[in-house]
């Protein structure tokens, strides 16, 4: 605590911690609203946040607004879950186990777990903000401008991405949802891996999950099939977010699609590549190397930052020859050196 008697920004003591997920766990066979409600509150500090603004986010039983947190003086994302709509016992769960991953990690490349608690129905958990968006928000705005992101700039977010990805991983955590709008970025440009509603922990005697959560367009093979996958499927995924980057749109993606075909195209790899007179060699390797219907031939994360750090390297090093700020020049130039090889 500071002397004027504040909690720094980010530092929360010990009791706002967040929800213990075992006090759900310990009644979730018998699970009861009226449980939550009278549950004694750790968090009662929290209970004063308010949003300030409509919502800036949306998902199947909650909402995420905008709100000033006074505990730690800053701007916040304040996630709302509603109970009562959550009718089923495991999607109770997992919003439980949302907070007892977010608790597990710290990393800058993540977006922050700061608190949770229960006021009436509704399950509030308190989370970093990221003031500029997301991905997808960014790569939909150069496709209204007919315009493509610069190689360095993808990789720029790209390896902040894998940052935080090969972190996940190394806590055996997989993410299992990784798609543009599930990085989001701050106005200084940093980016963050977030909501883990769909992700899972691997114990050491736990190697492969077998439900299919997260969106087609970046499920790998055999997730498609509903069978047993573990990390390498989140690799796909990052394959396809890298693509998205370059071409503005899913490797897989296509006009009146259904998930039969959908299935079809991701199984045998099907995409149109990315052009060669655009972006570099590396990129289109690594694509291939992430998009490989075998897992095992596939990259891990380890292999895909070491990538993306030599690039993102190379290009910071390399200034472009034209300026991408500039709203009449091409969003992809070229570069006076050759790309490392990998």
């Amino acid at each position: 605590m500071t002397s004027s008697g504040k909690h720094q920004p980010n530092t929360l003591p010990a009791e706002h911690a967040g929800l213990d997920p075992s006090l759900v766990y310990a009644n979730l066979e018998n699970f009861e609203l009226e449980h939550l409600q009278d549950m004694p509150s750790y968090f009662m500090h929290f209970e004063n946040i308010q949003p300030i603004s409509k919502k800036i986010g949306k998902g199947q039983f909650s909402e995420v607004y905008r709100a000033f947190c006074p505990l730690t003086d800053e701007m916040v994302a304040l996630k709302k879950i509603q109970l009562d709509v959550v009718k089923d016992q495991k999607q109770l769960e997992d919003c439980v186990k949302e907070i007892d991953l977010l608790k597990k990690l710290d990393h800058k490349n993540i977006i922050r777990y700061y608190a949770s608690y229960i006021v009436g129905k509704e399950l509030n958990i308190v989370l970093e903000l990221a003031d500029a968006g997301d991905l997808n928000r960014l790569i939909n705005h150069f496709k209204r401008n007919h315009r493509l992101l610069p190689e360095n700039t993808i990789w720029k977010y790209f390896v902040q991405v894998m940052r935080g990805l090969a972190y996940m991983h190394s806590k055996s955590i997989m993410h299992r949802d990784i798609k543009p709008a599930n990085v989001f970025i701050t106005t200084h440009g940093v980016a963050k891996l977030g909501d883990l509603g769909f992700g899972r922990f691997f114990s050491n005697q736990t190697y492969e999950a077998q439900t299919i959560l997260g969106t087609p367009y970046y499920m790998s093979p055999e997730r498609m099939r509903k069978g047993g996958y573990n990390f390498k499927s989140d690799i796909w995924s990052v394959g396809c977010l890298l693509y998205e980057m370059a071409a503005l749109q899913s490797p897989f993606s296509g006009e009146k699609i259904n998930l039969t075909n959908l299935t079809k195209k991701i199984e045998k790899c099907e995409y149109p590549p990315v052009p060669s007179n655009l972006y570099s060699q590396q990129m289109r390797l690594l694509i291939s190397n992430c998009i490989c219907n075998n897992p095992a031939k596939r990259f891990d994360a380890g292999q895909v930052l070491l990538v993306a750090e030599r690039m993102n390297d190379h290009f910071f090093q390399t200034p472009l020859r034209q300026s991408s700020s500039n709203a009449n020049s091409p969003a992809v130039t070229s570069n006076s050196t050759k790309p490392p090889k990998f």
